[in-house]
């Protein structure tokens, strides 16, 4: 899923950002921008993006008789 063609281009993930303080990242062609920013110099780095947290199970259906042998 990082290698997909229709990223939606945001400076927080891009070849030209570096990261800087919380939300805003500096950008060698813009300057300082937010993450959330695009420009049209956007090109995609794979390395820069974060996968969503998986999210947690719930195990509350579940009883003691479930995990016993």
């Amino acid at each position: 899923m990082l290698f997909r063609k229709d990223i939606v281009p945001y400076c927080g993930y891009c070849k030209h950002a570096m990261s800087a303080e919380e939300g805003f990242v500096i950008c060698k062609k813009k300057g300082i921008m937010a993450e959330s920013q695009k420009c049209r110099r956007f090109r995609y780095n794979p390395l820069r993006r974060v996968p969503p947290k998986p999210a947690l199970q719930d195990f509350t259906k579940y009883d003691d008789r479930d995990y016993s042998l």
